[in-house]
């Protein structure tokens, strides 16, 4: 490199090349200490939830007339993807998720396009409907989950108590927002029996009309006075219990209070939407969600410390504990992370000095905290935070970043040993070595490019592999041709009298080994391709993975009871739960959740919402090994005294959320058609050994009592469907009256039956309705009661009509591989579909082949960068399609280290492989390079070729060695383990298939000679 030397001006410069080494420690250390602390990535969450009440409606009516309109309208909405919908008897839930390409900074502009758009169409739903709710917060992560219980105390008064902490802890840095969870609803029941309603002539509706006329607050208007204006104010609002009691009725010309004719009493929502349960009891979640930009580290120790302070002041009784911990994890995993780049460091550093020397093992030693301090500080700069992501980058890192610093002071080290002097040395290392250098920099870096350039939520969760190295690896550079030669000029000593390196007994049996394959080209470039089909038929015999699941000490239970079941049958089985999983040893803590999942407390969570007919559990048990034991032995309990439940139990998955690992959906018009060809898609899936309980999500038709009114009777006794309606209701489920009001909440007062009146649906037929006359007559007079069977859900995806019939496999199976193989044997089921009817994989492999197309977009401009790349330092289109050629050396190496090790190939091992080629090309850069410059000083092409391996044997190895041992301390670990041996397999191969495998390609390509005959 011609001109400017940047290793020389650091040299002649040495008290401002110190302060500015200096000064990047200062910073990278402070840095380090500033760098936020998460669990994962920030990524946008791409989905929102649209939820809508209608009271009353079936699921084929709220199906038609709620769902279908308004995922109709959401399909307008600028980069739709998918709705995901279901309709249940009174409720329609809509999942929206737009397209992994909608810009980041964009989404919550979308978000309000959504609730324009809806609220466009609001006059065209249903006039009973109550919504639509948006929740764009779905993604939100609660890191941290405290479960508030109370012996003794009602949940109305622990709301009170956990809403006061809440608003002291939302004073604490880095806390964006605090939700509750499991709050029940309150309500103040009027218990009346319907007979005795009609007794004394009185309706629902005239409850409701006195009520309301004397809670109604309205304006009095104001007295104008010369001076001021006086307001009027008009009392008689309900402010206790007592005077919803005393509520005057007329009937029949008499007074009487209510509470004289019927039971008024307060409690809560009956039966409940959802509850939360710790250890048994009922309990109330309050779940703090951390600032984008906020260390999670900190974020646990401020909140310890708000709630050490609050605990003296809540009342006997009242206990809490920490059942997610997220700042524990992290801390955990951090801790982790620096014991595992220090014993990287360590390795790297022990190859350094027993292949370098103590000097000169001595440079790479200090370079490597420097080159690591100034990506910290980078990392600080950019914004990016210690995380599952960034701290594997850096281990990974590691083994590269000391490739340059390795390659300059092997080489200054050399030509001091050749004779030269130490600023000759270091000056001959950058002009020889700092672009070739440079150019593989650059190329290693764009082989985690794809990542960077992947338009997907993957590709923007693992976005800090690219980040990371990148940064690493061009500081790395910067480093090796500045501060590297600045150490090395301090630390290695000259010599008096250069003599030959390469003349020793091993370096010549190297010398003869390239030599014959340099002879025998042929058989050793068929001896290579040979090899690399031998690697591609072992990377097709490796397992697939997506993500595999976490290390974390949690399990996840979950039960489904028959669709239709009643909230209580669920509670009552979640009990039966509880009292097992007390008695189990490896388990800390337990926490559930009835008639809703767990709130989102780490962001792969396949979250569930509001079905009465689920509860989950999330169990924390004392260790990883604890936790295996503990979910082999609630396997066996819940497939043994759990039998009438639909029940898993399984870890915590990393990567998207993911309900179930294999899924198939079977899309078309007619849910009944729908059923049968499920069933025949749910056999084939059983007829896999390696499959657990396949299922359809739809459920079996559950029984409903329809009402038939007979119109001409009901009208000629002025009676309709409404008044009939709302006494039903009134008599079982409960009608509201009107509202009361205390703070700032809205209770309900409810008119219903008493409970042994409203739980049979054989008194139904007896019920006393009210006529227009002010008589009675019973229900079946007007109408007759039948038992039907109908769809008690209904599930689409973008308005079509979609089954899921999903499975879990049994442990070790792994997904990919699963749905690869069941596929096919489906054909014969797609060949006999209707019209209009289709099957599709869902689930992991889905999401695995996007996530994956994803990353082959990418790869044009990855290959495009690396050829210019390539093209700018050798100058020749030959030498850069051979250099190209040996990208995928590595591929025998992964596919062997893979099988050998028993590890699937996931989607990390499938970022790591692509990366592995941009490592492999750099050592062919160098080597090729050390050809061009050995022919410009006169060799012979033969002996440059063979000489250029010899010479470039030392860096080439010492570089691989250091990259594949400093894996060694990742490749135990759960996310990164598989990369790491897939890199590790692959770079050793590769590294002596470019020592041998290159310089007889090159002889062969450019028909080399030798100079002088074998003898």
């Amino acid at each position: 490199m011609k001109g400017f030397n940047l290793s020389a001006a650091a040299i002649r410069q040495p008290q401002l090349t110190l302060f500015f080494l200096l000064v990047v420690a200062v910073a990278g250390a402070l840095s380090y200490f500033e760098l936020g602390r998460r669990e994962d990535p920030d990524f946008a969450f791409r989905a929102m939830v649209v939820r809508t009440l209608w009271p009353g409606a079936t699921a084929e009516q709220v199906d038609r007339q709620v769902t279908d309109r308004i995922e109709k309208k959401l399909q307008e909405v600028p980069h739709f993807k998918w709705t995901r919908s279901y309709s249940k008897a009174g409720e329609s839930l809509i999942v929206l998720e737009l397209q992994d390409t909608a810009p980041s900074k964009e989404v919550s502009q979308i978000w309000y396009q959504v609730r324009k758009k809806v609220g466009d169409i609001r006059a065209a739903l249903p006039a009973e409907v109550v919504g639509p709710f948006f929740n764009d917060e779905f993604g939100d992560v609660f890191g941290t989950i405290y479960a508030f219980t109370g012996d003794g105390i009602p949940l109305s008064e622990l709301r009170t108590l956990v809403e006061d902490v809440r608003q002291e802890l939302l004073r604490v840095a880095d806390v964006q927002k605090i939700e509750l969870f499991g709050l029940q609803d309150e309500r103040i029941f009027v218990e009346i029996s319907p007979q005795s309603l009609a007794r004394l002539g009185i309706d629902a509706a005239a409850i409701a009309a006195q009520l309301q006329a004397q809670n109604l607050v309205a304006p009095a208007g104001s007295v104008e006075g010369e001076s001021r204006a006086v307001p009027l104010r008009v009392t008689g609002q309900f402010d206790s219990v007592e005077e919803v009691r005393a509520l005057r009725l007329d009937v029949g010309g008499r007074a009487l209070a209510l509470g004289d004719v019927a039971r008024v009493w307060r409690g809560d929502q009956d039966p409940p939407v959802q509850t939360m349960r710790f250890g048994g009891r009922p309990a109330i979640g309050l779940g703090v969600a951390m600032t984008a930009d906020g260390d999670v580290l900190a974020l646990g120790r401020n909140l310890d410390a708000a709630m050490a302070g609050m605990l003296a002041r809540l009342p006997l009784g009242v206990e809490f504990a920490k059942v997610s911990d997220q700042p524990k994890i992290v801390e955990s995993a951090v801790d982790l992370f620096m014991k595992v780049l220090l014993e990287a460091v360590a390795i790297v550093l022990a190859v350094s000095f027993l292949s370098l020397g103590l000097r000169a093992g001595a440079v790479v030693a200090l370079t490597i905290p420097l080159v690591l301090a100034a990506t910290f500080a980078i990392m600080a700069w950019t914004g990016i935070a210690l995380h599952r992501v960034s701290t594997g980058a850096l281990v990974i890192a590691l083994g590269l970043l000391v490739d340059d610093a390795m390659i300059a002071v092997e080489m200054m080290a050399r030509k001091i040993e050749e004779g030269l002097d130490k600023f000759s040395a270091a000056t001959y290392a950058y002009t020889s070595t700092a672009f070739p250098m440079l150019t593989g920099t650059l190329i290693t870096a764009s082989g985690f490019l794809p990542i960077a350039t992947a338009r997907s939520n993957t590709g923007e969760y693992t976005f800090a592999i690219f980040a990371v190295v990148t940064i690493a690896l061009l500081v790395s550079w910067v480093a090796a041709v500045g501060a590297t030669p600045f150490i090395g000029t301090w630390l290695l000593k000259e010599q008096r009298g250069g003599h030959e390196l390469f003349d020793s007994r091993f370096y010549r049996r190297l010398r003869a080994t390239i030599e014959w394959c340099m002879r025998h080209r042929w058989l050793t470039i068929a001896a290579t391709v040979a090899s690399l089909a031998l690697g591609a038929a072992g990377m097709a015999a490796t397992e697939k993975q997506f993500f595999p699941s976490s290390n974390r000490t949690e399990l996840l239970v979950e039960m489904w009871l028959p669709e239709g079941s009643s909230y209580r049958a669920t509670e009552a089985v979640a009990r039966r739960l509880e009292a097992r999983l007390a008695d189990d040893e490896d388990i800390a803590t337990y926490v559930g959740y009835v008639g809703n999942g767990s709130p989102r407390y780490y962001l792969s969570l396949d979250q569930q919402l509001f079905r009465s007919n689920f509860a989950q559990f999330v169990i924390l048990t004392h260790d990883v090994a604890g936790r295996d034991r503990a979910l082999a032995r609630l396997r066996t309990l819940l497939a043994e005294d759990f039998p009438e439940v639909r029940s898993r139990a399984f870890r915590t998955p990393l990567g998207p959320p993911v309900a179930y690992p294999v899924q198939f959906r079977v899309m078309g018009p007619d849910p009944a058609e729908l059923k049968r060809i499920g069933a025949q898609v749910a056999d084939a899936i059983r007829a896999d050994p390696d499959t657990i309980d396949p299922h359809a999500d739809w459920g079996e038709r559950a029984p409903a009592l329809r009402i038939e009114i007979d119109q001409a009777k009901a009208r000629a006794i002025g009676l309709s469907s409404a008044q009939v309606a709302r006494t039903l209701g009134a008599a079982v489920s409960g009608t509201t009256l009107g509202v009361f009001r205390e703070d700032d909440r809205l209770i309900e007062v409810v008119l219903r039956a008493p409970e042994g009146e409203r739980s049979s649906p054989a008194d139904l037929a007896n019920l006393p309705l009210r006529t227009a006359a002010g008589r009675t007559v019973p229900l079946s007079q007007v109408a007759t009661l039948a038992e039907v069977m109908e769809e008690p859900i209904l599930w689409r995806r973008s308005r079509t009509p979609t089954l899921t019939v999903r499975a879990d496999a049994v442990e070790g199976a792994q997904a990919p591989d699963l749905a690869k193989r069941i596929d096919p044997t489906l054909a014969p089921i797609r060949a006999r579909l209707p019209d209009g009817y289709r099957i599709e994989v869902g689930g992991p492999a889905e999401d695995n082949a996007k996530a994956q197309g994803s990353i082959a977009a990418g790869m044009p401009l990855m290959l495009a960068l690396v050829v210019a790349l390539l093209m700018i330092q050798l100058r020749r289109f030959s030498l850069t399609i051979m250099v190209l050629l040996t990208a995928p050396l590595g591929i025998i190496g992964v596919a062997a280290a893979l099988l050998l090790s028993g590890r699937p190939f996931g989607f990390v091992a499938m970022l790591g492989t692509i990366a592995l080629g941009g490592m492999i090309m750099r050592n062919t850069v160098i080597l090729v390079d050390q050809i061009r410059q050995d022919l410009e000083a006169g060799s012979t092409q033969w002996d440059a070729v063979r000489e250029s391996a010899v010479r470039r044997f030392r860096p080439i190895c010492l570089t691989a060695a250091a990259a594949v041992l400093a894996m060694i301390p990742l490749s135990s670990d759960v996310l990164w383990g598989p990369m790491a041996v897939a890199i590790m397999g692959g770079l050793i191969v590769a590294t002596v298939l470019t020592l041998l495998f290159v310089p007889a390609l090159y002889v062969a390509w450019y028909r080399v000679r030798p100079a002088v005959p074998i003898q």
